[in-house]
C-alpha cells in the first residue's frame, strides 16, 4: 500500500478536485461518513454518547459531517469547536451550519472556563471524536489545545482520531509536546507516513485506511516513493520452490564473521540463512572458533579462516575467502567480526573481491564507520543492515538525530553510497538508491532482544541467494523476521523471547505470509 507525506497528499486532493472534478464538499462528505462508520461499530448499539473535537481547518469540517452521520444513526452527540464558528471557512463552514440548522448546537473552546462543560461531556460520552488538528501540524501543542488533550487522554473514552491523532507531525512521527492516544486511527484516503514512524505511530492504535473517492490513479507529483509493507505486499515476493528442486538450485551462502565471545552472531546469522530456505550455507570465523559453530549448526558447512580468535588477512586466509567469495550467491559479512585495523582491511579485502551481492552488518558497519570510501570499492550490490546508533556512526550524527525522522535518514545514506538500506527498529525502514522508500508494519517490542539483528541478516542473504535483488529480498526479510516474531508473542508472550527461539519461527511466518 503507498504512503504520502501530508504534502503529497494535498496534492492529490487538488488533483482529485481539479483533474477529476471531484468537489471538495464531497470527500469532506466521505471522510466524515468514514469516521462515523468506525465510532457506530465501537459504540456496539444506539444510545452511547460521542464527544465531538473539532478544529478549525478541514478536520474540523470532517467531525461535523460525522457528527450529523451519527445522530442519524441514533447516537447522541456533543459537539465542540476549538474556536469560534466563524472560523470555519468554505466546506467546514457549510458542513457546520447544516449542524446547525439541525438543531444540534456547537459549543466553543475559547478559555479555560470553557473545559468545565467538555469535562461534563467527557464523563457523559462513551467515545471521542478527535479532528483538533490535521496532517500538517509543525508547531507545539500547548495552551488550551494542550489542556484539551489532557483531559481527553484521562477521560477513559475510546478515542476515534481523524487523519492522524492531534500532535502528531504528519511526515516524521514526532511529538509536538503531547499528543492524543487514539484507540483507533482513521486516516483519509491514503496513510501518512508520520502515522508508521515513533513515536508517533505508538498513540495510532488501531489504523484503519478511509477510502474518501480518490481515484487510485492519482499519484502524488513529487516527494519519496513509498510503500508499507503487509502481508499482501510480501506474499507475492518469497522465492517459490520447484517441485524438482535440489539444494543447490535454493542458494549457497556464505556468512563470514565471529571473533572470541561473539560467535553466537555468526551462529545466529546461520541459522536465519537456513530457517528462511536456503540450500547451502558456508560459515566462515576464526579457526580457533570454529567448534562453536559445528556445535550448533549441524547443517552449516563450517570453513575456518586462520588459527587465532579474530579474522586477520594472511596468505591462506585470502586463500580461503576466495575460494568461498567465488562459491557463494551472496555474502553475509559482519555478525560479531569485531573492530580493529586487521578487521577493516579484512572488510575491504571482501568488499574488492566480492562478485555476488553483500550484506554488511553488525561490526562490518562499524569496520566501516572508520573509512567510509571503503564502499566505493565494491563492484556489486550492497545492503546495509544498520540500527540507529550504526547509523548515526556511519554519518558522523547522534543517534537522536537518526530517529527524529528515520525515513529521511535512511533515504540520504541510500542515495549517496548507493547501498540498500535498512534502518532496524521499530516499523524498520529499507530505502533503494533511487529514493523508494519502504515501512515494515510486523514486528513487536519483545523482538528487542540481543542476536535478532544477525537472524535478519541471514534472512536477507538467503532471499538474495534464491534469486530475489536486494530490494526485494530486504523487504521480504524485514517484513517476515517481523512476522516470525509476533507468532512468537503470540504463544510466549513478549517477554523472554530469544533470536534462536525468532529463527526457529522462520518457517512458519513464511508459510503464514504465503498462505494468508
Amino acid at each position: 500500500m503507498r504512503v504520502v507525506t501530508p504534502k503529497q497528499m494535498r496534492g492529490i486532493d487538488k488533483v482529485a478536485m481539479e483533474k477529476y472534478g471531484i468537489p471538495g464538499i464531497v470527500l469532506m462528505e466521505n471522510a466524515g461518513i468514514r469516521v462515523a462508520e468506525e465510532v457506530i461499530k465501537l459504540a456496539g448499539g444506539r444510545g452511547k454518547g460521542v464527544v465531538m473535537l473539532a478544529g478549525k481547518g478541514n478536520n474540523g469540517g470532517d467531525v461535523m459531517v460525522a457528527a450529523r452521520h451519527l445522530l442519524n444513526n441514533g447516537l447522541p452527540v456533543r459537539v465542540f469547536l476549538l474556536g469560534k464558528p466563524g472560523d470555519l471557512k468554505g466546506d467546514a463552514g457549510l458542513n457546520a451550519g447544516i449542524l446547525t440548522r439541525m438543531g444540534i448546537p456547537i459549543e466553543v473552546l475559547l478559555t479555560g472556563e470553557d473545559l468545565i462543560p467538555l469535562d461534563q461531556a467527557l464523563r457523559w460520552g462513551h467515545a471521542v471524536v478527535d479532528g483538533i488538528f490535521g496532517t500538517g501540524l509543525k508547531r507545539e501543542v500547548e495552551g488550551l489545545f494542550l489542556d484539551v488533550i489532557r483531559a481527553v487522554n484521562k477521560s477513559g473514552c475510546t478515542i476515534v482520531s481523524v487523519d492522524i491523532p492531534s500532535g502528531i507531525d504528519g511526515e516524521t512521527g514526532r511529538i509536538s509536546g503531547e499528543c492524543i492516544h487514539a484507540s483507533v486511527t482513521v486516516t483519509l484516503g491514503l496513510p501518512k507516513s508520520g502515522l508508521l514512524q515513533y513515536p508517533g505511530a505508538e498513540h495510532v492504535g488501531r489504523l484503519v485506511v478511509a477510502d474518501i473517492s480518490i481515484p487510485r490513479a492519482t499519484t502524488p507529483e513529487s516527494g519519496p516513493d513509498m510503500v508499507m509493507l503487509t502481508r499482501e505486499c510480501i506474499s507475492g515476493i518469497i522465492p517459490q520452490r520447484k517441485p524438482d528442486a535440489h539444494k543447490g538450485d535454493c542458494g549457497r551462502v556464505a556468512v563470514i564473521g565471529g571473533a572470541e565471545g561473539m560467535t553466537g552472531a555468526v551462529v545466529l546469522a546461520s541459522l536465519g540463512c537456513l530457517k528462511s530456505g536456503a540450500g547451502l550455507v558456508r560459515a566462515a570465523l576464526p579457526g580457533a572458533l570454529n567448534y562453536v559453530l559445528e556445535n550448533n549448526v549441524i547443517e552449516a558447512v563450517s570453513v575456518p579462516l586462520g588459527e587465532g580468535t579474530r579474522l586477520k588477512l594472511d596468505r591462506s586466509t585470502k586463500s580461503r575467502l576466495r575460494e568461498i567469495l567465488d562459491w557463494a550467491d551472496a555474502v553475509a559479512l559482519g555478525p560479531g567480526m569485531g573492530v580493529d585495523g586487521d578487521r577493516v582491511r579484512f572488510l575491504e579485502f571482501v568488499l574488492t573481491n566480492a562478485r555476488v551481492p553483500l550484506i554488511l552488518d553488525a561490526d562490518a558497519l562499524n569496520c566501516l564507520a572508520l573509512d567510509m570510501k571503503l564502499l566505493e570499492r565494491a563492484a556489486v550490490p550492497v545492503v546495509v543492515t544498520p540500527h540507529p546508533g550504526e547509523m548515526a556512526r556511519l554519518t558522523s550524527t547522534e543517534t537522536g538525530d537518526i530517529q527524529r525522522d528515520r525515513i529521511k535518514a535512511a533515504k540520504a545514506f541510500a542515495e549517496k553510497w548507493g547501498t540498500v538500506t535498512v534502518l532496524k527498529g521499530a516499523n524498520s525502514v529499507i530505502a533503494h538508491p533511487k529514493g523508494n522508500i519502504y515501512i515494515n508494519t510486523s514486528g513487536n517490542p519483545g523482538m528487542a532482544s540481543g542476536g535478532s539483528g544477525d537472524v535478519l541478516t541471514g534472512i536477507i542473504a538467503s532471499f538474495v541467494a534464491q534469486g530475489l535483488d536486494p530490494v526485494k529480498s530486504a523487504c521480504a526479510a524485514v517484513y517476515i523476521h517481523g512476522r516470525a516474531g509476533d507468532l512468537m508473542a503470540e504463544e510466549r508472550g513478549v517477554y523472554g523471547l530469544t533470536a534462536t527461539g525468532l529463527a526457529d519461527f522462520i518457517p512458519m511466518a513464511v508459510k503464514a505470509v504465503k498462505q494468508g
